[in-house]
């Protein structure tokens, strides 16, 4: 038997049981990768994105590995849907224990193209939709005087690149506001905060760009392999199973491929 610590990983494993855990950006990629993976733990997951045909789809396969299911189909820069749809999840389940802030979308371009709608959709996306998200959950998670919040930044949020510059500027902001928040959060209300920062990963995230020499340069050979979204699942679930006076503040997630 695996013993962390002093106390089993089955031991572990049932703190998860029927936890409320909402996933945002759940219709492919990371977050549905990461909705699939919590499901073995029979918890009570709520399916956040646009994409409600995809959402009722992961549904069902997350009912059939033991879990509760419910989905809320939202356009997370939409503030006033957004307060609403956590609004319905507080009404049906009286709580939230976790906010995986997963959604966002990345239509990289260089600055001189001036894509001006791609950035104010990157910033009301990956910035604002994460804030709020983290409003929908705060006054009740303070309330009950627990909770954790797990914000996917990138590691476009600690290092820079050409044609990256509106992403990088998001991304930065969620890593500085994820360690923001756990100073404020944690020692005081109890509700942990985790950034996890993956590398590349085999998602549709670049099926948004426009920039025909962003294309053009990916589409040449580099030799890097992305890794799958199922990787980042699991550094997600890591931080979750921590004990409750552990925080996992910070986790980086690269393929070995990436410089």
């Amino acid at each position: 038997m695996f013993v962390y610590g002093t106390i089993s990983i089955e031991t572990y494993l049932l703190f998860m049981k029927d936890k409320v855990i909402v996933v945002t950006g759940a219709s492919s990629g990371i977050g549905e990768a990461t909705a699939l993976l919590l499901a073995k733990h029979h918890v009570q997951l709520v399916l956040m994105a646009r994409r409600e045909d995809r959402l009722n789809f992961l549904a069902e396969k997350v009912r059939n590995l033991g879990a509760k299911a419910m989905v809320v189909a939202v356009d997370i820069a939409d503030r006033a849907a957004v307060a609403k749809a956590f609004e319905t999840v507080l009404n049906h389940f009286q709580r939230i224990d976790v906010l995986i802030n997963n959604a966002g979308l990345m239509p990289i371009s260089f600055l001189d193209k001036l894509k001006i709608d791609e950035w104010d959709r990157m910033i009301d996306v990956n910035l604002k939709g994460l804030l709020y998200c983290v409003a929908g959950v705060l006054p009740s998670m303070k309330e009950q005087q627990s909770g954790h919040i797990i914000n996917v930044s990138s590691v476009a949020g600690r290092r820079v690149a050409p044609g990256f510059a509106v992403y990088n500027a998001t991304k930065f902001a969620v890593t500085a506001l994820s360690e923001a928040m756990r100073m404020e959060l944690t020692p005081t209300s109890n509700i942990r905060v985790t950034v996890i920062e993956p590398g590349a990963v085999a998602t549709e995230l670049t099926l948004t760009i426009t920039d025909v020499d962003i294309l053009k340069a990916f589409s040449q050979p580099s030799g890097l392999k992305p890794i799958q979204p199922d990787a980042i699942a699991r550094a997600i679930e890591y931080a979750l199973l921590q004990p409750e006076n552990v925080n996992i503040s910070e986790v980086v997630v690269m393929p070995s491929s990436e410089r």
